[in-house]
């Protein structure tokens, strides 16, 4: 059965990590194509100033605030959007966090809690969700990564995670799309780098300040495929050339993937030092900033 579409100003979008980078940028676009929105994050004055913002320009929003990696946070987040609006139409998983360092010198409770929000909050937000997806049909969006099929050294754990979201993205869709055959869409976006404020908000075991490598692509232009794909059906939805490249290069050339990954060590490192090591792995780190500090945030 496929899943019935609506036009984004007659949905209801849930969005997760909603206090920056790619959820901000999808939020806004969303509000400015008139969906009803329910904004989640864990940084409550980030989230208040947004909401504040769309609904003073004519849109309607609300936020919650949730740690994504609590799954009875999460249920909250479900309950208080039907409570508001009645149903929901489109959940998008966006929350997410990293942590630059070797695997063998990061600590087992900083790599757990990484992925209480990558993969677990992902696995929360989707099986919250999906209760009322089915009942009249709607997009569960998943946010991955080039790296859910490609890797990066130094951001390992990060990685992983976004493997881990693949396969439970790739497993959940079988059973809900073609098991079920439910009115409802799975999706799995995988960008590129993109110029949020990401390295600023990781852990940091290096000496040096984070950076993403370039090329990176505007978070704009995930969000108009987050969005995409919540008014037709999507799959495995890659955004940038450079993701398109790294993931086919895992798949058909590893050999080759393992040496260009090699020379991304010193493309994730600033000449400086770390600025905020500890940021944002365990307390809020949104700042209602959509850009990093590459060309489009300057």
């Amino acid at each position: 059965m496929k899943a019935p579409f609506k036009p984004l100003n007659e949905q209801v979008i849930v969005i997760t990590g909603a206090s920056s980078g790619i959820g901000l940028a999808t939020a806004k676009a969303a509000a400015g194509n008139h969906a009803k929105l329910v904004l989640a994050a864990r940084s409550e004055d980030a989230l208040a100033g947004i909401v504040q913002g769309i609904n003073a320009a004519g849109g309607e929003a609300i936020y919650v605030v949730a740690d994504v990696g609590d799954r009875e946070q999460v249920d909250r987040i479900a309950r208080e959007a039907i409570s508001r609006f009645g149903r929901i139409d489109t959940w998008v998983n966006d929350a997410g966090i990293s942590i630059y360092g070797r695997l063998d010198q990061v600590s087992e409770q900083d790599s757990r809690r990484l992925f209480d929000t990558n993969f677990w909050g992902v696995v929360n937000g989707s099986l919250a969700a999906l209760p009322h997806l089915r009942k009249q049909g709607g997009a569960q969006i998943n946010v991955g990564s080039e790296v859910s099929d490609a890797f990066i050294p130094l951001q390992g754990m990060y990685s992983a995670s976004k493997h881990a979201v693949k396969g439970f993205t790739d497993a959940l869709r079988v059973e809900v799309e073609e098991l079920d055959d439910a009115p409802v869409s799975i999706a799995l976006i995988q960008p590129t780098a993109v110029d949020t404020p990401y390295p600023q908000h990781a852990k940091n075991y290096m000496d040096k300040e984070p950076k993403l490598p370039t090329p990176q692509v505007d978070p704009e232009d995930v969000a108009a495929k987050i969005l995409e794909a919540a008014i037709k059906p999507m799959r495995d939805v890659t955004v940038g050339l450079a993701a398109k490249l790294d993931t086919a290069t895992a798949k058909v050339m590893p050999g080759v993937g393992d040496k260009l990954a090699a020379m991304q060590v010193g493309r994730q490192q600033e000449e400086e030092l770390p600025r905020n090591p500890e940021d944002g792995l365990y307390k809020p780190s949104g700042t209602g900033e959509i850009h990093g500090r590459g060309e489009a945030g300057r």
